[in-house]
This record gives structure tokens, sequence and C-alpha cells, in this order.
């Protein structure tokens, strides 16, 4: 990996006074550019040929104002800003780069780790953390952490209630073709089924992971850690539209069951809504994010840095109301609407985007000279 002494030593030698924000052109871009625009900062997009007019023209900036992307590098694809101009380009600009799930979507992550020379907001080593087959992955911090995450089954033999099977489908890898099972002979089925028609492979059935399913309200819990200030702060809390599960579920009982003939479920993600939580949870919130940091300090130095979020389910089948987290995001999620969750509101006043904060915590640690501090 990248040597963090390099980077720290590269953002130290930038131009403070002329900091640009960059980002990949898609995922969160809009909101960090966004946030980024408020404070003054110039922005960059990094796009990827036939996918770049958000940037190039619907929201670009505007002499009359309006827009918040300054400036774009359009390439062929994506994982061509490991190319050694692109990465001189953006040293020249002085570019702080937001990382997003983009970064391990389209590119060899060991390049990214390795290759990219260019400072990271945020902690780079992690991301790779968010797949269930790499060492020290995030059930292995979660359960450092002490925070519960459903029963995970080595062997579909061992099948014993009804589990989600998360296995990445054949055409777009970063996609899980889920599927429900309640018994091996259930699971033998289904996943015949979804091999016959190549929807998945052997391969990606055998990498699969077998979860047990919780029945809960499900909920994502979005983080900042302040690394400048030691302090964790909720962004804000929402949950998922996935596409086709939303549009099912919509139909009365019986009419779901006449649709599942000629169509299976899936559970792409396609947005996000705002959601509340009752203020008597936000100690627990709080408490689950802390020990989440804590562990990562220790398991993955300097551990988590700005954006991260724990999604999954508030169940009761304990008796008590408890946070069960399915997955872990080790960047800023997808979800530009947290802040129209009152969660920052009552610390800054105003709810804030994640786009707002990050700017916030890069032109605080330019003030104190401690820009060092949240790149890697």
């Amino acid at each position: 990996m990248i040597n963090r002494g390099k980077i720290q030593e590269m953002a130290d030698s930038y131009d403070k006074k002329n900091i640009t924000i960059g980002v990949l052109g898609g995922h969160s871009a809009l909101d960090v550019c966004r946030g980024a625009k408020k404070l003054g900062f110039h922005t960059l997009a990094v796009c990827q040929k036939g996918r770049e007019k958000t940037y190039t023209k619907y929201y670009k900036k505007r002499k009359d104002g309006r827009g918040c992307i300054d400036e774009t590098i359009v390439l062929d694809k994506f994982s061509d800003i490991i190319r050694s101009d692109v990465q001189k380009l953006l040293r020249e600009k002085n570019t702080i780069f937001i990382h997003n799930r983009y970064f391990w979507v389209y590119f060899n992550f060991a390049d990214i780790e390795n290759n990219f020379l260019v400072p990271i907001f945020g902690t780079r080593g992690m991301l790779k953390l968010e797949e269930r087959d790499v060492p020290k992955n995030q059930y292995y911090l979660l359960e450092k952490a002490g925070i519960r995450f459903p029963k995970i089954f080595k062997s579909p033999k061992d099948i014993d209630r009804l589990v989600i099977i998360k296995v990445n489908e054949a055409i777009r890898g970063y996609e899980r073709a889920f599927f429900y099972a309640s018994n091996y002979q259930d699971y033998q089925k289904k996943a015949k089924n979804l091999l016959d028609i190549k929807m998945i492979t052997k391969d990606s059935l055998e990498k699969a992971v077998i979860e047990e399913y919780v029945i809960g309200a499900q909920i994502n819990f979005n983080y900042f850690y302040s690394v400048i200030n030691d302090e964790l702060e909720i962004m804000g809390t929402d949950t998922r539209r996935q596409t086709n599960l939303d549009g099912l579920i919509r139909l009365p009982a019986t009419e779901q069951l006449e649709v599942l003939r000629y169509l299976r479920p899936k559970i792409i993600e396609t947005g996000h809504i705002a959601a509340t939580t009752k203020e008597s949870i936000i100690e627990k919130i709080f408490d689950l994010g802390e020990k989440f940091v804590k562990t990562t300090k220790k398991e993955c130095p300097p551990g988590i840095i700005g954006p991260f979020a724990l999604q999954g389910a508030i169940a009761a089948d304990k008796g008590k109301e408890e946070m069960i987290v399915f997955d872990v995001s080790m960047r800023i999620p997808g979800s530009p609407l947290t802040r129209f969750t009152p969660h920052s509101g009552y610390l800054y006043g105003d709810s804030i985007s994640y786009g707002d904060r990050i700017a916030m915590e890069i032109e605080q640690a330019i003030e104190e000279n401690k820009l060092k501090d949240i790149v890697t």
C-alpha cells in the first residue's frame, strides 16, 4: 500500500488557498460538490465517457452562479484515473479526492491502494473491507466491536431457518441476485433455477454469503467521525428503495403470487427515503458508532475517517429494540437526503448534507494545518 507519510507530505505541499475537491462522476458526486462550492472550493468530477452529461452539462457551474461542477475530466473508463498523466493533473490542481463506492465497483482495488498517488479524504485501505471475502472484513470488525449481525452459515447444509443468500449476478458482478431459502433442499432448488437461467454462476454461488434473515424495520445509521475534533456525529437516518422488490410488495398478496410465476424478486438499490428515529434510541445509535470507530482505530489504523454507515434493521426478537447490522459502508453512503432528517440540525442549528460536512472538515483541517490528519 502507498506509504501514508508520502501522501501526507504531498497534501502538506499543496497550495492551501487553491484546494480542489475531486470526485468520480457518480454515486454521491453532486452532494460532495454542492457542499464544496458552498465553502468556496474548486470542484472537479472525473467522468466516464457516455455517462458524463450530468456533470459536463446539467450541473456544470454557470456564469450566473448556478451549478456545482467547476471542471470535468472525461475518460474512456473510470479506471483510467490511474494513468500517470491524469494523476499528475490532479496533483497540479491540489486535489483532495473523496472516495465512494465506485472505487471498488469500477477499479482493481489494488491500483487505488498502491498506485493512486493523490491524497484521499478517508481511509483508502478500508474500502475493500466491505467485501465479505477478505481478511478483517466488515463481519470481523462488527464482531470485534460487539455489534450484532446476522448469523452466517458456512455451508448450505447447515441452514435451519430462513436465510438470505447474497450471491453476485453473472452479468453485473457488483449487484447481488439475492434469494431466500429455509432449508438445504429449498436452497438447492432455488440455486438450480438461477443457474439454469444464467443469472448466477457456480463460482459466484460458491462465494455467496448465507445470512440469517432478520425480521425488523430496515434503517441505515449514517455517521461522520471527525478526526480533528475526535467526535462522532449522526448525519441522518434513512431506508432503501429497491427494485423490483418495492414494486412487488405494493401488490396484494394474491397478485404477488401470480406475478412471481413469471419473474423473480430482485433487490437492486435504486434510491433512499429519509426515515426519522425515536429520540429514545439516539444514544444507542451513538453507542454503536463509537464502538465501530474505536474498533477500526485498533484493527485498521488510523481507523475510519469521515463518513461511514451501519445499515440493517431494528428488531425486537429478544424482547427489546436492537440494531442488527447487515452491511457497513466504509465511505460516504449514496444517500444525499440524510440532511432532511433532523440529527445534524440538533448539533449545527440547521441540518447539513454529507457534502457540507466533508467540506467543513477539510476547511478546518486547512485552517489548523491538519490536512495530513484526514488523508491517506
